[in-house]
């Protein structure tokens, strides 16, 4: 019965963290399903291993780590500021392809929502802010910053914005 609430717990928790998350941050959904699945596992385990108390408080610590701490500490820590300016400029230049009601988000609609929000754009594989003319895009809310940067790349209208 513990088992079963625990690992039910885990799910709410799972589900209203993913929720939380902005859907555009690409790599968080690979983590997030990772750390469910290992929390249903210490579930299981706990149901199915009623031998010594240790291995009970093992497995049930294992469930609260991968059930609880790490999706919610996962979800604080998807949006921080580099993050947060990257998907403003993707929702930005999402709305300037929609307004010319273009099919797709184009370098140019990145490069001018960043500008728009004082920030810049530059490519991979250089540091500098320059030459910037295919996705994934760096994108920098100050144009002298350094690390750490956002990338931003669209297929048509769908952005994915990650940590470069």
């Amino acid at each position: 019965m513990r088992a079963l609430l625990g690992a039910l717990v885990c799910v709410v928790v799972a589900v209203v963290s993913a929720l939380a998350v902005d859907s555009r941050l690409d790599r968080h959904w690979v983590v997030r399903g990772i750390t469910l699945l290992l929390a249903l596992c210490c579930a299981a385990l706990l149901a199915a291993d009623q031998s010594r108390r240790f291995r009970q408080i093992i497995t049930a610590v294992g469930l609260l780590m991968f059930g609880v701490v790490f999706p919610v500490s996962s979800t604080t820590w998807a949006t921080p500021p580099e993050i947060d300016f990257a998907l403003a400029v993707a929702t930005d230049a999402k709305n300037a392809a929609a307004h010319d009601a273009r099919s797709a988000v184009t370098v140019q609609d990145v490069k001018a929502a960043a500008e728009a929000r004082g920030g810049a754009v530059g490519s991979r594989g250089t540091s500098e802010v320059r030459g910037a003319d295919a996705f994934p895009l760096i994108v920098r809310a100050n144009p002298a910053q350094g690390r750490p940067w956002a990338c931003v790349s669209f297929t048509g209208q769908e952005a994915k914005v990650r940590a470069c």
